[in-house]
């Protein structure tokens, strides 16, 4: 009887396998934001494919590397400053207390007791990084590599986190006041990246050749077999980009969106698989175009992403054919205007972003949200698709206008005409095609090369 187990160590048992489930719960959650972080690096891998192949051979390189200086700027900018702007700006322009977010704070780094800061902290600069690719492609053989790292940090570390502290965060103005509802961001990453890209694009000019007595001219992409290899792996990196904006709990709460409303991952799979088939057939009918066809995936996925949670499949095929449609027309207007999108970005995810949230007001008008939450509703997401194309365009527009005045936009006329490979990169793309021996003296040791035979 003296070994009977009493009352006090029974619990004493209980809260020890309580604590224990935590921490396996909290590794969990560790475990899936890691792995959704290693598969939206494919959407960069795609993006360089994707810009590289769109680019003229004389800009190829030139295009990647952009593409891969984008990534490495902003993931440093956005830990230095841009988590802390998430936290600090939910309400407006007038920071909140934030003090946990900023860079030497001692959840900014190893704390075996915090096993959520780093893994968010990645994932948000994952997407921080997906607006600077966005910006990459349109502004591909005419920008100077400079002026392009400052917009990408403005764009990946500034704007985009502040239209996320508006629209994603709990206390977010746009979600508290208006009911805002943007599960997949179409519009604080696509939107916002698509409309800044739009006011850069005003500054910067189209490309040498590109319009002729005002007409437009084709530019052809020097390899469409590289753009559409790079845009199916930017599809693969959405999933690990769909999964970073779904919340996983532990406990008995489950998955939920970043609004707290229920929903999972089966929810996900059916509309961002009927949202790229359905992109992909719309601008097919609006284009018969390989490029267009294959960049109507992106944007079928973007078109049903802001209500992912919430539609029917069969509508979210419907939405994402009619999109695919409207997106091909509108890339053809900014064209009449005089713009040279290089990839159609502003039509595939600033257009596209700001339709898909004006849609969720549209189908899901009158839907409410958690607790005491605004409903969703029409005029709250027309304000907040607003919002989210101005808060994109003004600062887009207006720290590429500093640039041009200062003469660092854009590169030369004539080192535009012959190739930024060849101003700024020092190799060439396919060396043996330009006329480059493959084989030259090199300044690397190479010690198997320079050995006397037998030695």
């Amino acid at each position: 009887m003296d070994n009977a187990p009493t009352l006090e160590s029974l619990q004493a048992t209980l809260d020890a396998q309580q604590a224990v489930f935590q921490m396996h719960q909290s590794m969990n959650v560790e475990v899936f934001y890691w792995w959704c972080t290693a598969i939206m690096i494919m959407i960069h891998a795609g993006f360089l494919a994707y810009e590289m192949g769109a680019s003229r051979s004389k800009n190829a390189l030139a295009a990647g590397i952009k593409n891969i200086l984008a990534l490495a700027v902003i993931i440093p900018t956005f830990y230095l400053f841009g988590w802390w702007i998430y936290n600090a700006f939910p309400n407006g322009f007038i920071p909140i207390e934030a003090a946990g977010a900023l860079p030497w704070a001692q959840s900014m780094g190893p704390d075996v007791t915090d096993m959520g800061t780093g893994i968010f902290w990645a994932a948000f600069a994952m997407f921080g990084a997906t607006t600077g690719s966005i910006l990459s492609g349109a502004v591909i053989e005419r920008i100077r590599v400079s002026a392009f790292l400052i917009l990408t940090v403005f764009l990946g570390s500034v704007v985009w986190i502040l239209a996320g502290a508006w629209g994603w965060h709990p206390d977010g103005w746009l979600l508290t006041d208006l009911g805002y509802h943007d599960v997949g961001a179409s519009g604080v990453v696509h939107a916002v990246a698509g409309f800044f890209t739009l006011g850069v694009l005003i500054n910067l000019g189209p490309r040498v050749g590109k319009f002729i007595n005002g007409v437009a001219q084709t530019i052809a992409p020097h390899s469409l077999p590289m753009t559409l290899i790079g845009l199916m792996m930017i599809i693969f990196g959405f999933f690990g980009f769909l999964g970073g904006c779904i919340i996983f709990n532990g406990g008995e709460t489950g998955w939920t969106t970043i609004y707290g409303n229920p929903t999972n991952l089966s929810a996900f799979a059916f509309n961002t698989l009927m949202g790229f088939a359905g992109g992909v057939i719309g601008c097919y009918i609006a284009s018969r175009d390989p490029f267009w066809t294959m960049s109507g995936g992106l944007v079928g996925i973007i078109s049903v992403a802001a209500g992912l949670d919430l539609y029917d499949p069969e509508l979210a095929f419907i939405i994402a054919v009619v999109t695919g449609v409207l997106a091909v027309k509108f890339a053809k207007l900014i064209e009449n205007f005089g713009i040279d999108d290089a990839v159609g970005a502003v039509s595939v995810h600033g257009f596209t972003g700001v339709w898909a949230v004006f849609l969720v007001g549209v189908f899901a008008d009158g839907m409410p949200n958690v607790g005491d939450l605004p409903e969703i509703s029409l005029m709250g997401q027309t304000i907040g698709a607003i919002v989210m194309a101005a808060v994109g365009f003004i600062p887009g527009y207006g720290i590429s206008l500093i640039l041009k005045k200062a003469n660092a936009l854009r590169v030369p006329k004539e080192a535009e005409e012959l190739g930024l490979d060849e101003v700024e990169i020092i190799a060439k793309p396919y060396p043996e095609v330009h006329g480059v021996p493959a084989v030259t003296s090199s300044d690397v040791p190479n010690k198997l090369a320079n050995s006397e035979p037998g030695v």
